[in-house]
């Protein structure tokens, strides 16, 4: 029998990209390959890119950079490396990657990658294979089904693709033009992918898409289906204890996904609701079609019917015009919601966008000392939020051993790490994929320390809470 092949996949970005990178990791298990942790053993490295953060394109070019000298030591070894650029700084740049890194063998953007095999072969007869088109078929109809060994290998979490592309075309993003119109996949397809999942041991999904509250796959009744009603037909499924979805856009935000937090035990209490800035004049600069009372009101809609939701959220500092005023708009927003964590960034101009021909380019300085204030904002709000964990009981989804023998590892309903010592009557791989109690005693970082609040855990899973 012939030595299987290696495959790594170096993932930037997105829990898209991550998904993306297990499904390409699947696509090229059916020829041969296995996947390793080092760049430098593998017949195969996939670099699968992000285009939305600063640099993107910089950082692919100096990785590509390392990869050729790791490609000329496998040939020095008589092994041929072959090396791809994926996703989407290869849909928005592929034939720049092409012109400027011949030690490119393959690229291929997001929506293709299920013809991997097929380019790679031609990569093999020609010297280079490129596609970045949007295929006419569906790529989901094409992908294997992981398998048995690989859902287990990947933990008792997982994320399913729903959703792909946007419609919504902010004036910074590129997803639009890298990943396309907004597509639903059919409620029955993803429920046998969760059926699956359940099956071979998994317990939590994350359902994920570019703007995934804009769902509207075809449902088995002929109707297009919500979010929010696909997420009650998933808590129905034996085995899944969490469900979640990211990320949001506030004006997809409809009344059956509000019923969801209300009704579902199963869904757990976090929301990703990007916001980008607080003042009326950026997000209309920015299009995001809503203002900030339009977001405070979603947030309201969220509390109203479930008091325990908390929220994170993505912003943006210096985009072109923005003034100081327009800041502190965002910064008395921050102040009003109060959020569990964001993600926070610079603007950086992408090519093609709308912004990126915007004259108004805030100073860079100016830029690094409003960033700096807002995570400082959102930090202490964080520390605030984890801080009021200590002394109480919460559920812990136990996903791992911990690094110190006879530790476990988990994480709370609103994605905090949980580390206990179960004790010597139990093991903490017995304890895993279980959702049980824990009495939180002590933080340390970001992390809650806690030990059981139950003497067994004997409790059958398919009877655990969320």
């Amino acid at each position: 029998m012939a030595e299987p092949r290696k495959l790594h996949i170096k993932s930037y970005g997105c829990q898209m990209n991550v998904y993306d990178a297990q499904r390409m990791a699947d696509v090229l298990a059916g020829e041969g390959f296995v996947e390793t942790a080092q760049a430098e053993d593998a017949d195969l490295v996939i670099l699968n890119t992000c285009h939305i953060r600063e640099k993107a394109s910089e950082k692919v070019y100096s990785e590509l950079g390392r990869l050729r000298m790791a490609r000329d030591e496998a040939a020095k070894d008589g092994r041929r490396m072959q090396i791809a650029v994926a996703g989407c700084v290869a849909q928005a740049e592929g034939e720049e990657i092409v012109r400027r890194a011949p030690v490119v063998d393959v690229v291929v953007g997001p929506q293709s990658y299920h013809h991997l095999p097929r380019l790679l072969a031609e990569a093999e007869r020609t010297g280079r294979a490129l596609e970045t088109e949007f295929p006419v078929e569906d790529k989901f109809l094409s992908l294997p089904q992981p398998s048995e060994r690989n859902i287990r290998a990947r933990g008792i979490s997982a994320f399913v693709t729903v959703q792909e592309g946007c419609d919504k075309f902010c004036t910074f993003c590129v997803v639009p033009y890298t990943r396309g119109a907004e597509v639903s996949r059919p409620v029955s397809a993803i429920i046998t992918d969760v059926e699956r999942l359940a099956d071979h041991g998994v317990r939590e999904v994350t359902l994920i898409g570019q703007n995934v509250n804009a769902y509207h796959g075809d449902g088995p009744d002929g109707c297009a289906w919500t979010l929010g009603r696909l997420l009650v037909r998933l808590a129905q499924i034996p085995g899944i204890v969490r469900l979640r979805y990211s990320t949001s856009h506030p004006n997809d935000v409809d009344d059956t996904l509000i019923a969801a937090h209300r009704d579902l035990a199963t869904l757990m209490p976090l929301v990703h609701l990007p916001v980008q800035s607080g003042s009326n004049r950026i997000l209309a600069a920015m299009n995001r079609k809503h203002s900030a009372d339009d977001y405070r009101r979603v947030i309201d809609r969220f509390r109203s019917a479930s008091p325990e939701i908390a929220f994170t959220s993505d912003f943006i500092v210096g985009f072109p015009g923005e003034t100081d005023a327009e800041f502190a708009a965002t910064l008395a927003l921050v102040t009003q919601i109060g959020y569990a964590g964001a993600y926070s960034f610079k603007y950086s101009p992408r090519p093609g966008t709308p912004a990126a021909e915007m004259q108004e380019m805030v100073p860079t300085a100016v830029m690094d000392e409003r960033l700096e204030r807002l995570q400082h904002l959102i930090d202490t709000q964080q520390a605030a939020f984890n801080r009021d964990a200590i002394g109480r009981t919460v559920d812990v989804l136990f996903e791992r051993a911990g690094r110190k023998p006879g530790q476990i590892v988990g994480r709370t309903a609103y994605l905090q790490p949980a580390h206990v010592f179960p004790g010597d009557a139990m093991t903490p791989e017995s304890l895993i994929g279980q959702v049980l109690p824990v009495r939180v005693d002590s933080l340390e970082r970001y992390s809650l320390l806690g030990e059981l609040a139950i003497a067994s855990p004997a409790r059958p899973l398919a009877a655990t809470g969320a």
